[in-house]
């Protein structure tokens, strides 16, 4: 199972760059209110926005890639790969959105990262 790890962690970077690439576009879209005055110009301002539309197209060829890796490999050795996704995250979101990470969440991630390479020596 080791030798599918490169597409594994291909899904999973897709899918956390999509969560960055998101959050850029719901930054320059700004903080709204769900109400049904809102729908059609909030849904307009989403739906043209292009990091949105990169987000989702990540998104999508993830799922693609995420479909190959579940006809090649156990379950329960890819699906807490995603994890990974949370790690990638918290440096990005620190990285290049000045998002605090604490000493909390600094431990949080290592622990990951343990229970990731605990997995992997499994295969």
């Amino acid at each position: 199972m080791n030798r599918y790890l490169p597409l594994i962690l291909t899904g999973v970077l897709l899918n956390a760059f999509a969560q960055i690439v998101l959050k850029q576009g719901m930054r320059t879209i700004g903080t709204f209110a769900f109400s049904l005055e809102n729908i059609i110009p909030i849904g307009i301002k989403v739906g043209l926005n292009p990091y949105v539309l990169v987000g989702l197209g990540c998104y999508g060829v993830s799922v693609v890639v995420w479909l190959m890796v579940l006809s090649r490999v156990d379950v329960s050795y890819a699906y807490p790969m995603l994890s990974v996704g949370y790690i990638v995250a918290a440096l990005a979101g620190k990285s290049f959105f000045g998002e605090p990470v604490d000493l909390i969440r600094w431990a949080g991630i290592v622990t990951i990262c343990i229970g990731v390479w605990l997995i992997t020596r499994t295969a």
